[in-house]
C-alpha cells in the first residue's frame, strides 16, 4: 500500500475539504425573518391601514399575467391600488390586459413608452407605474408572481414590525420540467451563500440584495433615494436599488415570503440560460472573488467528484487493493453527505428526492451559465432580455 500513500493523503484532504465546503454551502440559507400568513395578517392597531400602490411591470407576459392580476385582485388588504404597465408586450399580454379591465374597472394598465437609450427597460416601466401612484407605500411585484390572498397584509406588518425602508421577501418557486429542478435549486442555493439573509439584514455589513419579484417600501423613501431613476441603466436594477437603499442608511429587510408568494420564473433550459446569464455577472461583478469561489466549487462538484467516484470504482474493481477501497469510500462518504444536503434542499423546493442526484449535471450547466454571463459583458457583446439588448 505504501506506494499510494500520497494519493491516499490527497483523497483525504479532498475528503475534508469536501465535507468543509459542503457545510459551508448548505448553512448559509436559513432565513431568521419568516412572513407568516396566518399569525401576522393584519397590520398594528396604530396603522390605519395605509394605501398600498401595488405596481406589475408586464413585458409579453401572456403566460403569467393572467394569474399575477387575479391573484392581486383579491387580495385582503383594505387600502391598495393595481396598477399594471403594459411594457410594450408583443404578444397576448395587451389583449389579457383588455380583457381583465372589462371584468375589473379598478385595475389600471398603463402602455408603456419606449425606454430612452440609458435606461433599461424594467426600471423605465416601473418608473412609468410610480408617476401614476397614490399610495403611502410602494410594492412592485413581477408579472410572474403569484401572491396568496393575505399577502399584501402579512408583508406590510412584518415591513412595520422590522421597521423596514425596503422590504422583500424570497418566494416559493415552482418547478416544473427537468431543467427548473436540476439547475434552480443550486442556483438559489448559491445565492443564499453570496447573500445570507443575516448579513443583508444587518445595517453594519455591506451585503445588500433584494428580489425584485416582490418589494415593498414605504414612497416617501422611494423618492429619497432617488427610486428606480438612480439605478436607471441597471439590469439587476432590484440587487441596485437595495445596496443605494443600504449604503444611504435605510434599514434593508429580506424575509421568507414562501407561504404568502409563489413564482414560475422560467420553463424550459432556453428561459433559465437566457435570464441568469443575464444576472449572474451583473450581480456578482463588485464581488469576483466570490463569483470565481463558485465557479469552482460548481467545477469540483461537475467533474471532479464524478471523476473520482468513477475512477476509484474502476480501480476498486480492477484490482481490490486497501488503496483503492480506501480512496473509493472517501469518495462515497462526501458523495453521500452532499447527496444529502441535496436531498434537504429539493424538499424544500417541493421536488423529488432523486433530482439530488443531478448535482453533477446541475453544477456543471450553473458554471457554464457563469462563465458565459462574464463573456458576455467583458466581451461587450451585452446580455439580451424580453427581446431587448443591453451592453453595460
Amino acid at each position: 500500500m505504501q506506494p499510494f500513500v500520497p494519493l491516499i493523503l490527497l483523497a483525504s484532504l479532498g475528503l475534508f475539504a469536501g465535507l468543509a465546503i459542503s457545510i459551508w454551502i448548505h448553512s448559509s440559507y436559513q432565513m431568521e425573518i419568516i412572513v407568516r400568513p396566518r399569525s401576522n395578517w393584519a397590520t398594528p392597531a396604530q396603522v390605519e391601514h395605509p394605501l398600498i400602490s401595488v405596481i406589475v411591470p408586464a413585458r409579453n407576459e401572456a403566460r403569467n399575467i393572467r394569474r399575477c392580476v387575479e391573484a392581486l385582485l383579491v387580495q385582503n388588504y383594505p387600502q391598495f391600488e393595481l396598477i399594471v404597465v403594459d411594457d410594450r408586450s408583443s404578444d397576448a399580454t395587451s389583449s389579457i390586459l383588455k380583457e381583465l379591465v372589462e371584468g375589473h374597472p379598478d385595475l389600471r394598465v398603463i402602455s408603456g413608452k419606449e425606454p430612452p437609450p440609458d435606461w433599461a427597460g424594467k426600471p423605465f416601466a416601473l418608473t412609468q407605474g410610480v408617476e401614476q401612484a397614490g399610495g403611502e407605500w410602494l410594492c412592485f411585484i413581477d408579472a410572474d408572481t403569484f401572491c396568496e390572498p393575505d399577502c399584501l397584509s402579512a408583508c406590510l406588518t412584518a415591513a412595520i414590525q422590522h421597521r423596514a425602508d425596503l422590504f422583500s421577501m424570497l418566494t416559493d418557486q415552482e418547478l416544473d420540467s427537468f431543467w427548473e429542478k436540476a439547475i434552480l435549486p443550486l442556483v438559489f442555493t448559491a445565492l443564499s451563500v453570496g447573500f445570507p439573509a443575516n448579513h443583508v439584514n444587518d445595517p453594519e455589513r455591506p451585503e445588500a440584495i433584494a428580489n425584485g419579484q416582490f418589494i415593498l417600501m414605504p414612497s416617501s423613501v422611494y423618492q429619497a433615494v432617488g427610486g428606480h431613476r438612480s439605478v436607471c441603466d441597471q439590469i439587476a436594477e432590484d440587487k441596485a436599488l437595495a445596496e443605494r437603499v443600504k449604503r444611504l442608511g435605510y434599514r434593508l429587510i429580506i424575509a421568507d415570503g414562501r407561504e404568502v408568494a409563489r413564482t414560475r420564473m422560467y420553463t424550459n433550459l432556453s428561459e433559465i440560460w437566457e435570464g441568469w446569464t443575464k444576472n449572474i455577472y451583473l450581480g456578482m461583478r463588485d464581488r469576483l472573488g466570490l463569483l470565481l469561489v463558485g465557479a469552482l466549487v460548481g467545477v469540483l462538484g461537475s467533474v471532479l467528484l464524478p471523476f473520482w467516484l468513477v475512477a476509484s470504482g474502476i480501480w476498486l474493481l480492477g484490482s481490490g487493493q486497501t488503496a483503492a477501497w480506501i480512496v473509493g469510500g472517501e469518495a462515497v462518504l462526501l458523495w453521500m453527505v452532499l447527496t444529502g444536503y441535496r436531498i434537504r434542499a429539493a424538499r424544500a423546493f417541493h421536488i423529488s428526492a432523486g433530482y439530488a442526484l443531478t448535482l453533477p449535471l446541475g453544477a456543471l450547466l450553473f458554471t457554464a451559465m457563469m462563465a458565459a454571463s462574464a463573456f458576455k459583458v467583458l466581451s461587450g457583446q451585452g446580455v439580451t432580455w424580453k427581446g431587448r439588448s443591453y451592453h453595460r
